[in-house]
């Protein structure tokens, strides 16, 4: 019952969740903390307090440059130092950092800058000629910042500005003035992989970031403490590195960024110098060191845990570690729309460690975090039992879950407050979700979505082809690769490689499948749409031929 009475106001303070309240804390209070680079045969150090100083000074900068409150700032670079103090100075300023995927296709990075519209892009030397190859197209561009001393004509071909960002911090300053910031106001930006038409942008708030990097130190979350060392692997331009610089900042941890070096020989040499506690990559990087261990002196012995997430983690991979190395494999779960982290896979404290029941349980997709909140619906939206049998659409919301996608609407996407996931599972009684297929057939492979639709569509452009559909199919390295099956016209000629180099031109070569079967057919549902469960079925059973094209 409503009373007509005026609300009880509490007497706490209004105090701004803000990137820059992060900032201030690491700072001081974990000012000897460290953040470590990998240079591939020795480590780069800096202090938090380092960091915190460089972060001012590249504030000062990019004002200078034009930046103003609300203006996005790009960044095109690995997990490193410079790129942790953009992740502080940006949005402390009351700028926007939007961290650019470096694996995006020509058209789709040129999309996300132009409608992000990305004023100063901060990119590393080591990839200047990736994103050279859009510049010309770039309509918002004022400026270049570049980290390293590599060639960058490439950029200064495009008449704008290039400044080395070396040379900018030493001409500034520590101890910049940053504003007052609304914690609701947008912090940083990430946008989707684009799996159905263009890319869909996320923009995070302070509040929110804050709020995901206090669930990530947690122990109901990845438990990250000051007594941690963190390898992050995860991209920092993917959903924001699962929050574990923010976490790490606020936690004290040691932050141990790999760079380029992402190969399995150079992060164990990381390991073995570093001795890192904790780590978060996609399954795929797992699966690599895990190779690589079999044939090399491997001591991952420093370390307890490893959070892993992207796409399913194998059950096998998750064994193998364990068996192998002691190491504890954590599955989580989430999506650019999420922050990330929405779920974790910690094991009920009612089941025994080192039982099948344990893996059980760590095996599933993730437990619901405290502070967001899932439900599972069915086709008519309705919601559906949380018994563990019953499977729907997977649902979120919670402060740190986007409530719209930036400059568009898109409503199907949306229903009633929630986030629609696209994400078909169960939940158990307890919380646990189970994600048992996709909404759409959308392939994950290395954590990164490939579109079927977009494949097939471009396949069918091909003057021979008669019709495509493509599945995604399990992959020993990739955890899961894309099967072109095609229909030729009577009398083509056209091979595996005629295809696969028409995609090539549309597509970037980690999307475009190694694995062709040439059908008569591509089996039907009874509305006339392709039936590719029928097309999983048989490469199950092993009825088609596979040509494969390296």
């Amino acid at each position: 019952m409503r009373h007509n009475r005026a609300m009880t106001e509490s007497t706490m303070q209004d105090f701004e969740l803000t990137i820059a309240a992060i900032l201030r804390h690491g700072r001081t209070v974990h000012a000897s903390s460290e953040v470590i680079t990998w240079m591939g045969d020795h480590s780069r150090r800096a202090t938090f307090a380092d960091v915190a100083d460089n972060a001012d000074r590249l504030a000062a900068a990019l004002t200078k440059l034009g930046v103003q409150p609300g203006g996005r700032v790009g960044t095109f670079m690995w997990n490193c130092q410079e790129h942790l103090e953009a992740y502080f100075a940006v949005p402390s300023m009351g700028a926007v950092l939007h961290t650019l995927n470096i694996r995006l296709f020509p058209e789709q990075l040129t999309y996300v800058i132009n409608h992000a519209e990305d004023e100063v892009i901060i990119v590393d030397d080591s990839i200047i000629a990736l994103l050279a190859r859009v510049a010309n197209d770039l309509t918002t561009v004022k400026s270049y910042v570049v980290v390293g001393d590599g060639d960058a004509s490439a950029l200064e071909a495009t008449g704008r500005p290039v400044h080395r960002y070396a040379d900018l911090l030493a001409a500034e300053a520590t101890g910049f003035a940053y504003p007052e910031i609304d914690e609701r106001a947008a912090a940083a930006m990430c946008y989707t992989s684009g799996t159905t038409g263009n890319p869909k942008g996320v923009a995070y708030s302070h509040r929110s970031s804050f709020l995901h990097s206090m669930a990530v130190t947690s122990a109901a979350g990845l438990g990250v403490s000051d007594r941690d060392r963190v390898l992050v692997i995860v991209p920092q331009f993917h959903a924001n590195a699962w929050g574990l610089p923010y976490a790490a900042f606020l936690a004290g941890s040691a932050l141990l960024m790999p760079g380029r070096y992402l190969q399995a020989e150079p992060l164990v040499a990381f390991v073995h110098a570093e001795r890192p506690t904790m780590s978060g990559a996609v399954p795929t990087i797992w699966a690599d060191v895990l190779r690589y261990s079999e044939d090399h002196e491997t001591d991952l012995s420093s370390m307890d845990r490893i959070v892993c997430g992207g796409s399913a983690v194998p059950r096998s991979l998750m064994e193998r570690f364990e068996s192998r190395h002691g190491v504890r494999i954590i599955q989580g779960w989430g999506m650019t729309e999420t922050s990330p982290l929405a779920a974790v896979a910690h094991p009920p404290t009612t089941v025994e460690l080192g039982t099948t029941e344990e893996m059980d349980w760590r095996a599933k997709t993730g437990r619901i975090m405290a502070g967001v909140e899932v439900r599972i619906v069915d086709d008519a939206g309705s919601p559906l039992p949380w018994d563990g049998d019953a499977v729907g659409e997977i649902e979120i919301r919670g402060p740190w879950v986007t409530a719209s996608y930036y400059r568009d609407p898109a409503p199907e996407k949306f229903d009633d407050g929630w986030l629609r996931t696209g994400d078909v599972g169960s939940v158990t009684p307890n919380g646990f979700i189970q994600i048992t297929d996709r909404a759409k057939d959308v392939i994950k492979s290395g954590g990164e979505w490939i579109s079927s639709v977009d494949l097939e569509n471009h396949l069918m452009a091909h003057p021979d082809v008669v019709e495509a559909s493509v599945v995604g199919i399990p992959d020993p390295r990739w955890d899961e690769r894309p099967l072109a099956c095609v229909v030729l016209r009577s009398g083509s000629t056209a091979t595996a490689d005629d295809l696969s180099a028409f995609l090539g031109v549309q597509f970037a070569k980690w999307q475009i499948p190694e694995n062709w079967a040439f059908i008569t057919e591509v089996p039907k549902t009874s509305v006339g749409k392709f039936d590719k469960k029928v097309l999983r079925g048989q490469h199950e059973r092993g009825e088609l031929t596979i040509e494969r094209v390296e």
